[in-house]
């Protein structure tokens, strides 16, 4: 696996993080859980997994800043560069036994997703994007599926629970869509749906109200691999906005017109 020294702290620390969570999903019925809110699980593994992430992190490259979802943000002495890590997207799955989470590590430079790297622990499946250098999913290269038909597409969102405002607008959304595609899934891990994206498994993605560290990673492996990826609103910058919509070339202006109800 050929990458920069960066994208290689990334990796390790990823991979290291997913040790440790997988050890802790095998036992996940002896999880000492927390709640943040309804639906919004903290747990122990998710917490140690963020722990490991930083500690990795930081002691590689003490001068960046970073953002994480259990511990917040950080400014560090070098303002251009900044972290941005999802220890465990997909908590709800891992704590009823579904095999479908992920670790999420993004390097933000000048306020530009640089580089991506997303670990499937459970299935070994770790996605890895750089800048200029193509996706990868483990050895092998990625690239966005050749669909061009909307009736064919199968896509991705996430569906807003416990009463989160962005429901009635994502219900219009799957209104609008369902009936011109070939079918929607709502999985739980916003990284991996945006690696499948990149891996050709979905044709696109769109969700409203998430976090960057939810999609900061994504967005460079589907950009390397070949995808578009921008703000559900014209003009506004995915990462500050907490909208998204990504696709396949092929696809992206037809589906993004009907999330947009133009």
């Amino acid at each position: 696996m050929q990458g920069s020294a960066n994208l290689n702290l990334m990796i390790k620390a990823a991979r290291k993080a997913g040790r440790s969570l997988v050890k802790d999903f095998r036992e996940v019925e002896n999880l000492q859980v927390s709640s943040k809110g309804p639906g919004d699980f903290v747990t122990r593994a998710d917490r140690e997994a963020e722990r490991i992430i930083k500690q990795e992190l930081m002691t590689g490259r003490p001068t960046y800043g970073w953002l994480g979802e259990e511990t917040g943000e950080t400014e560090g002495a070098d303002p251009t560069r900044r972290w941005i890590v999802d220890p465990l997207d997909g908590t709800t799955n891992f704590l009823h036994g579904l095999p479908h989470w992920a670790v999420s590590i993004a390097l933000e430079h000048k306020g530009e997703i640089v580089s991506g790297v997303i670990f499937d622990a459970a299935k070994d499946e770790i996605y890895w994007a750089e800048k200029g250098t193509g996706a990868w999913l483990n050895e092998s290269r990625l690239r966005v599926s050749g669909r061009r038909a909307m009736s064919d597409a199968v896509f991705a969102t996430g569906i807003p629970f416990a009463g989160r405002g962005a429901l009635p607008a994502t219900l219009q959304d799957l209104a609008r869509l369902m009936p011109a595609c070939a079918g929607v899934r709502r999985w739980g891990a916003a990284a991996l749906d945006l690696a499948y994206v990149a891996a050709g498994r979905f044709e696109g993605y769109w969700e409203r109200g998430i976090q960057p560290w939810d999609m900061a990673a994504g967005i460079i492996l589907v950009r390397e691999a070949g995808g578009f990826v921008s703000a559900i609103r014209e003009g506004d910058d995915p990462v500050q906005n907490g909208s998204i919509i990504a696709a396949n070339s092929a696809l992206f202006e037809d589906f993004r017109k009907v999330i947009r109800g133009e």
